[in-house]
């Protein structure tokens, strides 16, 4: 068995800790990525009420990892980072909107998941040619049928209960944008984002932690948000997230400061140029004399009585 060093959520290494006494309770899965739809890896676990996305982090040169006595010829670091499962849900619904745009009827979950599989899920009698596109039918039926996944339902769906058994759902992008929007003041808080090295600095560098800026700096906050969330949306459900924003203060601010630091790059070098040919005349001026005087320079004056002695009284 392959030896991986990795960093994980308290909960996932409960729950594979769990595994030995009551059988696996964390399984791997491979499905659409939400922005890029290429297969990712996840982990399901917690019995199926939690997600994780799992990364590897490889080394710029080829490193190992010491464990005791034992080489771990792998350098790679696993990260698995809990994940919003509504965020997977995204593009598996939006796949299944009719072209026109219309909403659609509202359907059981069991008949959704039949036009997933419909139009996701690998055909086994037709697999691609390119290996790293399959997607296992039984991964994406593992997800679909997850605790976490029924639980995400309500972050983008219309709801509606017709009997104690029995609920019908239908994708809303209303619904989604105010879930969206809610995550975004979460992220958008002070206290979160100043545990972000580069966030903060982009803030700084942008002159929006100076004093007087405080509208403009939320403004910031919001956009840097946003760019989070965008990490895991699809390029359409993100502009219309954007959309609801107004940063057109922000955009004058930044533009501003563009054109300031052009301006001030644009004197600098013409500072430069200037400089530098009065360098070329100054060297000129301190150029060679005319034949004769370089002649001069090198004849033999060993002997020969200075001009000034002629001068002098006897």
């Amino acid at each position: 068995m392959a030896t991986y060093f990795s960093i994980l959520p308290n909960e996932l290494i409960d729950s594979i800790s769990a595994a030995h006494a009551d059988g696996p309770s964390t399984r791997f899965l491979r499905l659409p990525h939400p922005r890029t739809s290429m297969p990712s890896l996840f982990a399901l676990y917690a019995t199926g009420s939690q997600l994780a996305e799992v990364q590897a982090v490889a080394p710029p040169n080829e490193q190992s990892w010491f464990l005791g006595d034992n080489v771990v010829a792998d350098g790679r670091l696993l990260v698995m980072t809990p994940m919003d499962p509504t965020f997977l849900l995204i593009p598996l619904l939006i796949a299944l909107q009719s072209p026109d745009g219309s909403l659609g009827q509202l359907r059981p979950w069991d008949d959704i998941v039949e036009d997933i599989f419909t139009k996701v899920a690998t055909d086994p009698a037709d697999p691609p040619k390119d290996r790293s596109t399959i997607l296992d039918a039984a991964d994406l039926s593992a997800f679909l049928e997850s605790t976490c996944c029924r639980s995400a339902l309500g972050n983008m769906c219309q709801c509606e209960a017709i009997t104690p058994e029995i609920t019908v759902y239908r994708y809303s992008p209303p619904i989604l944008t105010a879930y969206l929007q809610r995550k975004v003041v979460r992220l958008s808080q002070p206290s979160l984002q100043e545990g972000s090295k580069t966030v903060t600095r982009n803030l700084a560098k942008d002159g929006l932690m100076d004093d007087g800026k405080e509208e403009l700096l939320k403004l910031g906050r919001t956009r840097a948000a946003c760019d989070l969330v965008s990490q895991y949306l699809p390029r359409d459900v993100y502009n219309a997230l954007k959309a609801t924003y107004d940063f057109t203060p922000l955009d004058a601010h930044l533009k501003t400061m563009h054109e300031a630091d052009i301006l001030i790059a644009a004197e600098s070098t013409a500072k430069g140029k200037k400089g530098a040919a009065a360098g070329k005349d100054s060297k000129k001026r301190k150029g060679k004399g005319s034949q004769g005087v370089e002649k001069l320079k090198k004849a033999n004056t060993e002997g020969m009585s200075k001009l000034s002695s002629y001068f002098t009284k006897k």
